[in-house]
C-alpha cells in the first residue's frame, strides 16, 4: 500500500512538472506568436505605407505622363496647324540647308510647288538656284548667293520662270536661321507671285500715259490759233519771197549781177523760214505724239525758251508779256522732255488765265535758277488774282478746278510728273498780288555758276 501511495505521489509530481512545463512552453509560444503578430502588423503597416507611397508616386507619374502626352499632342497639333497654314498660304515657302554648299531644299510648301511648276522629286534635295530656269538673269542668282554666303538677308523683286518656261514675277525674301550659338544652319525663303500686280502696274502706266497724252493734246488745242500763226507766218513769208523773186526775174536783163545777189538773199530767207516752219511742226508733232517716257539729259533753259516760243502768239493776242530770267550755265537735269514741257505749258496757261480778268495784269515771269548744289528751281510767277486760301490745300487734287470748263486734271498731273522726276511742285501767293507756281528738279551734271540773263518776249 505504501508503495502504491509513493508511486502515486511521484506520478502526481511528474504530472505537475509536466503541466508547468507545458504552461511555460505555451507562454513562450504565445509570446512568439504575439511577436509575429506584432511583426506582421508592422509589416502590414509598412506595406500599406509603401503601397500608398507607390500609389501616390504612380499618380504623380501618371499626371506627368498625361502632361507629357498633352504637350506632345499639342506640339503635334501645332506642327500640323503650322504645316497646314504654310500649305494654305498663297506665298511659296521653302527652307534651304545652309550647312551644304549646293543650297539644297529640305522643305517646301504646296504654293512653292505650284508657283515653280516642279514635282516633289525635282525640289527636295535639289539646289535651289536650279529652279530659276535657264532664261533667268544669272546676275540676280549671283547676287542672292553672295548675300547668303555673307549670312545676310535678301529682299528683291525678280523675273522667274516656271518649269514649262512660263514667266512670272515674284517678290523674294530669304533670311538666315541661326542656332543657339549663332551659327547659320538654314535659310528660310518666302516668294510672292506679283505677276498680276506687275500687269496692273503696266496697265495703270499705260492709262497714265494715255491721260497725259489726252491732257497734252487738250492743252495744245487751247493754243491752236497761236500755233497756226507760228506755222502760217513763215509760210506767208516764203510766198512773199517767192513772188519777189518772180518780179526780179522779170526785170531788165542788164542788171544780171545785182539780180543774182538779190535772188541768193531771197533764197536764203526762204530756207530760213522753211526751217522755222519745220521746227514748229516738229515741236508740235513731238507734243502730239503718244510715246513712252524717255529720260534724257535736258537743258532746262532751252526747254523754257522753246515753250515760250510756242506760246508767243497766244500771249500777244491776250495782250500779255512773258519775261524769262534764266540763270546762265544752269546745271543739266535728266527727264522726259515732252512731259516737262507739258508741265510748263500747263503752268503758263493757268497763269495767263488768272491774269485774263484784269487788264492791268500783263506781266508773267519765268525764272530758272540753282537752289543748292543738287537742285534747280523753276518759277512761273503771274500778276493775276491769286489763289483763294480755301483752295490752296485742294489745288493739286484730282478733279478740283476753279474754271467753269476745267477738268481739274492739269495741276494734279503736273505734280505727278514732277514727283516722278524726283522733284516737288508747289504754289504760293505773292505779297504784291498774283501767285507763283514753282517746282524743283534734281541736278545730274554740274556746271559752273553764272549770271542771270533777263529776256523779254511779248
Amino acid at each position: 500500500m505504501k508503495k502504491s501511495k509513493k508511486s502515486s505521489s511521484v506520478s502526481g509530481q511528474k504530472k505537475a512538472k509536466k503541466s508547468v512545463s507545458e504552461k511555460g512552453n505555451l507562454n513562450v509560444e504565445r509570446s512568439r506568436l504575439k511577436r509575429q503578430v506584432s511583426d506582421l502588423g508592422k509589416n502590414r503597416n509598412h506595406l500599406r505605407d509603401t503601397v500608398h507611397q507607390q500609389a501616390d508616386e504612380l499618380k504623380i507619374k501618371n499626371g506627368q505622363i498625361k502632361k507629357w502626352a498633352d504637350k506632345e499632342r499639342l506640339a503635334e497639333e501645332q506642327i500640323y496647324i503650322r504645316t497646314k497654314a504654310m500649305d494654305s498660304t498663297a506665298d511659296g515657302i521653302f527652307i534651304i540647308d545652309a550647312q551644304k554648299k549646293d543650297f539644297p531644299i529640305i522643305y517646301y510648301n504646296q504654293s512653292f510647288q505650284t508657283m515653280t511648276g516642279y514635282a516633289k522629286k525635282d525640289i527636295l534635295g535639289r539646289n535651289y538656284f536650279l529652279l530659276y530656269g535657264a532664261d533667268a538673269d544669272p546676275r540676280i542668282a549671283k547676287e542672292i548667293k553672295n548675300t547668303l554666303r555673307q549670312e545676310k538677308s535678301f529682299y528683291g523683286e525678280m523675273l522667274n520662270f516656271r518649269k514649262n518656261g512660263e514667266k512670272y514675277w515674284n517678290y523674294l525674301r530669304i533670311a538666315p536661321v541661326r542656332d543657339a550659338s549663332g551659327v547659320v544652319t538654314h535659310y528660310v525663303g518666302i516668294q510672292t507671285d506679283v505677276t498680276l500686280m506687275r500687269q496692273r502696274d503696266f496697265e495703270i502706266k499705260e492709262q497714265r500715259e494715255e491721260l497725259l497724252h489726252v491732257t497734252r493734246v487738250g492743252k495744245l488745242s487751247e493754243f491752236v490759233s497761236s500755233l497756226a500763226h507760228e506755222i502760217s507766218q513763215p509760210l506767208t513769208a516764203i510766198l512773199s519771197y517767192a513772188q519777189a523773186a518772180q518780179r526780179i526775174l522779170a526785170g531788165p536783163p542788164t542788171e544780171q549781177a545785182e539780180r543774182e545777189l538779190q535772188l541768193q538773199e531771197i533764197l536764203q530767207y526762204i530756207v530760213n523760214d522753211d526751217q522755222r516752219a519745220s521746227e514748229v511742226i516738229r515741236r508740235l508733232r513731238a507734243l502730239l505724239k503718244k510715246s513712252d517716257p524717255e529720260f534724257i539729259s535736258i537743258d532746262m533753259n532751252a526747254l523754257i525758251s522753246e515753250t515760250v516760243v510756242l506760246m508767243t502768239t497766244d500771249v500777244t493776242v491776250r495782250n500779255k508779256v512773258i519775261k524769262t530770267e534764266l540763270h546762265s550755265k544752269l546745271p543739266i537735269i535728266r527727264g522726259d522732255r515732252i512731259q516737262l514741257q507739258q508741265v510748263l505749258l500747263n503752268l503758263i496757261s493757268n497763269s495767263l488765265d488768272a491774269m485774263e480778268s484784269n487788264d492791268e495784269s500783263r506781266e508773267l515771269v519765268i525764272r530758272a535758277f540753282r537752289k543748292g548744289p543738287k537742285t534747280i528751281m523753276v518759277e512761273v510767277k503771274d500778276s493775276g488774282c491769286g489763289i483763294p486760301a480755301q483752295n490752296m490745300k485742294k489745288l493739286f487734287k484730282h478733279f478740283f478746278t476753279s474754271k467753269p470748263d476745267g477738268l481739274g486734271m492739269g495741276l494734279s498731273i503736273s505734280r505727278s510728273i514732277i514727283e516722278a522726276h524726283g522733284g516737288q511742285l508747289e504754289a504760293k501767293n505773292n505779297p504784291d498780288g498774283g501767285a507763283t507756281f514753282y517746282f524743283t528738279l534734281p541736278v545730274v551734271l554740274s556746271k559752273s555758276k553764272g549770271k542771270r540773263i533777263p529776256n523779254d518776249q511779248s
